[in-house]
């Protein structure tokens, strides 16, 4: 059933994303066709320039890898070899050399390309079928199209649903929601962007190869709390010792991961984004890794502002419950 609604619920999130810009178009008096299709090609020229980015990293990565591990099997065996006599074992380090090198070779494709599009299909959920994948990839933007065109429409539609009685309430939690979410994706897409460069910069000042797609990747898993940056820091961190093994280039990556963290989190998600929403640490865990197990990887992404959205739901409901008859006797 995830597999169904996985395509519009991306939609819609995509759709709510692209909107501003495109009621912007419609305000230059472009027919609203037009500018639903060139704020939709906007946005996936950046997904796809994105994309490009990471298969590059990739095209680096993954050789170095496979070159550098025989070289970190010698390093353990010059500093572990002599301990290990001590007690008279002895460890045939060739044979643990080659086999790991070629158990490596086996798992690790060099054609970056063919992995990413591997990764790519099981986070859309699509199963191996190349057929779901272009399915998916229509539906998405089917419905992205008639949203962004349709945007006040579907809306009031929608709220002709609702009772009569409920409509003004319904109106009014909806209006809270678009505030928190509004102010949630400006300031996220402001602060992914400048921690980009931030990022970005640094990885290329430290001598990193393929710094600027780890920044970005590092500013875009922002959007995934405590996670996101831990694995973005191991990706940087993993780079230097595939690049440059461990020496003085770790320390660089150290300390520019630990400025960027300090910028983002003292300075620029609370002037920007107005704190985490207000949204408890292990509620907030257990928010990712239900909406994970929902919708895959997109459902992490969406975690946060689905939280939010309940957040308000909660607040709503804890207010009609305090102010109520039955809990006020």
């Amino acid at each position: 059933m995830t597999e169904i609604f996985t395509p519009f619920l991306f939609a819609f999130i995509l759709a709510y994303v692209l909107r501003p810009f495109c009621v912007w178009l419609e305000r230059r008096r472009l027919p609203p066709e037009a500018a639903a299709v060139i704020a939709m090609v906007i946005g996936l020229g950046v997904f796809f320039g994105i994309l490009s980015l990471f298969i590059g990293l990739l095209k680096t990565e993954i050789p170095l890898f496979k070159t550098q591990l025989p070289i970190w099997i010698e390093t353990i065996q010059t500093w572990l070899g002599p301990q290990l006599e001590q007690f008279h074992l002895h460890l045939d380090w060739e044979t643990l050399k080659t086999g790991a090198t070629e158990k490596i070779t086996e798992h690790i494709n060099d054609n970056a390309d063919s992995l990413f599009s591997s990764a790519f299909d099981t986070v859309l959920q699509s199963g191996n079928s190349i057929l779901g994948v272009f399915a998916n990839s229509v539906v998405i933007l089917f419905a992205m199209f008639y949203l962004l065109i349709e945007w006040d429409v579907f809306f009031r539609l929608v709220k002709t649903l609702a009772p009569l009685r409920a409509q003004a309430t319904l109106q009014r939690l909806a209006l809270q929601t678009d505030d928190l979410l509004s102010q949630y994706l400006r300031g996220e897409l402001i602060v992914i962007s400048i921690m980009s460069v931030f990022y970005g910069v640094g990885m290329i000042l430290v001598g990193i190869k393929g710094g600027v797609a780890i920044g970005v990747f590092t500013a875009i898993m922002i959007l995934v709390p405590y996670i996101g940056i831990a694995l973005g820091f191991s990706l940087a961190f993993l780079a230097a010792i595939l690049q440059f093994g461990f020496d003085i280039h770790i320390v660089g990556v150290l300390i520019v991961y630990g400025l960027g963290q300090l910028i983002e989190g003292f300075y620029l998600t609370p002037q920007l984004v107005g704190g985490r929403i207000g949204i408890h640490p292990v509620a907030l865990i257990f928010a990712l890794l239900l909406f994970g197990k929902l919708f895959g990887f997109f459902g992490v992404l969406l975690a946060l502002p689905f939280s939010a959205i309940s957040l308000v739901l909660i607040k709503y409901s804890w207010s009609c419950y305090t102010q109520s008859v039955w809990y006020k006797k």
